[in-house]
């Protein structure tokens, strides 16, 4: 395990900061285009970080994809979801026929799906699954650990070796999903164990639950679990390994491998922001190469915002998953670009720059 252990590691410590020189730069390009300075808000900070992490002012960002990981979890048995466990499967397969939500807004933008079973149950016969199954579904949590150390490190090596693969292919830009039934449970789990937070604190309904005896019983669950586990919040592997999943684990790798690799990283919602919570113990330079998608509605998502400086940019009252913010986050990068690559300065239009110098110093 020491070599696993290593191997991940070298990974996550070779995270070097974005390009801060590059972002002044742009900042300063910035103030020259035909507009009010700072007047189209967000677009301009993801403007900054894009050219951060590509190093160039003016950059296309061509093909992009979601990564999604799914696996089962084995807390299902205690009653925490109001879906069956057989649907991990079933949407996992769907997935690839673009017939779920992720795929349907997918076929919108147009962006790519790889599609990973990395914990599920039941055999995948689908080609166009790639099988990476470590666990035939991860342990009861409310009885002892989720998974073992190894297990746990093996998982994010899988999500680094899924950015390298996608890279390859040539991804530029890369957006993280999950299935997996249970796994709001895992994850307000990890968040709470990360933390130090109280679980009464964090825990909703997830999808579809909408008894309040059952969300009851799923806070009682999740908080025998980590009394049972007792995780240590100072090693974040050891908290995924005890009282999150496989899936979570290979999207704490995507996130390490998209800084490694310099690659800009999409969080979508509740399970993959819960990921990056954990990434992002690991190495907050993490934070350099990762734009938010939108808020969700479990309530341990204020614990990640809070502990890691998180910014939605958008609020649609989602609670999905699987990706499904990433398409119109993608449109939202290809807007943030566009107007460095193709907005006119005030010498192109041979415009005055009066106004400006005026309120250049001025805080919007």
């Amino acid at each position: 395990m020491k070599n696993l252990k290593e191997e991940l590691f070298a990974y996550v410590d070779g995270i070097s900061p974005a390009n801060s020189e590059v972002i002044e730069q742009t900042k300063g390009y910035a103030l020259n285009l035909l507009k009010i300075p700072g007047s189209l808000g967000r677009l301009e900070d993801i403007s900054y970080k894009l050219a951060g992490i590509s190093g160039e002012i003016k950059k296309e960002f061509g093909k992009k994809c979601i990564i999604i990981m799914s696996s089962d979890n084995g807390i299902v048995d205690q009653g925490v979801s109001s879906a069956p466990q057989s649907i991990t499967k079933t949407l996992t397969e769907v997935f690839t026929r673009f017939g779920t939500g992720v795929g349907a807004i997918s076929k919108t933008y147009g962006n790519d799906l790889f599609v990973y079973n990395i914990g599920i149950k039941p055999d995948i016969d689908d080609p166009k699954v790639i099988n990476v199954n470590l666990m035939r579904g991860t342990n009861d949590f409310s009885l002892g650990a989720a998974m073992d150390y190894e297990t746990a490190i093996k998982g994010m090596l899988i999500g680094i070796k899924a950015v390298k693969d996608a890279i390859d292919a040539g991804y530029e830009v890369i957006g993280t999903g999950e299935m997996g039934i249970g796994n709001t449970s895992t994850s307000t789990a990890v968040i709470c164990s990360l933390a130090g937070e109280n679980v009464d604190n964090a825990v909703g309904k997830g999808t579809g639950m909408t008894d309040d005896t059952a969300l009851i019983h799923k806070i009682k669950v999740i908080q025998r679990g980590i009394d049972v586990n007792r995780p240590d919040k100072n090693d974040p592997i050891d908290v995924v390994a005890k009282v999150g999943g496989l899936d979570i684990a290979g999207l704490v790798g995507i996130y390490i491998g998209c800084a490694y690799y310099k690659v800009p990283v999409v969080i979508d919602g509740y399970i993959s922001s819960a990921a990056y919570y954990a990434a992002y113990s690991m190495n907050p330079l993490v934070a350099d190469y990762a734009i938010e998608s939108h808020k969700t509605e479990e309530p341990g998502y204020a614990i990640i915002a809070k502990n890691t400086g998180l910014k939605p940019m958008f609020d649609m009252n989602m609670r999905l998953g699987e990706g499904s913010g990433c398409p119109f986050t993608f449109f939202a990068i290809d807007c943030a670009q566009s107007v460095l690559n193709n907005m006119f300065t005030f010498e192109m239009a041979e415009a005055s720059t009066e106004y400006t110098d005026k309120v250049a110093d001025l805080k919007f």
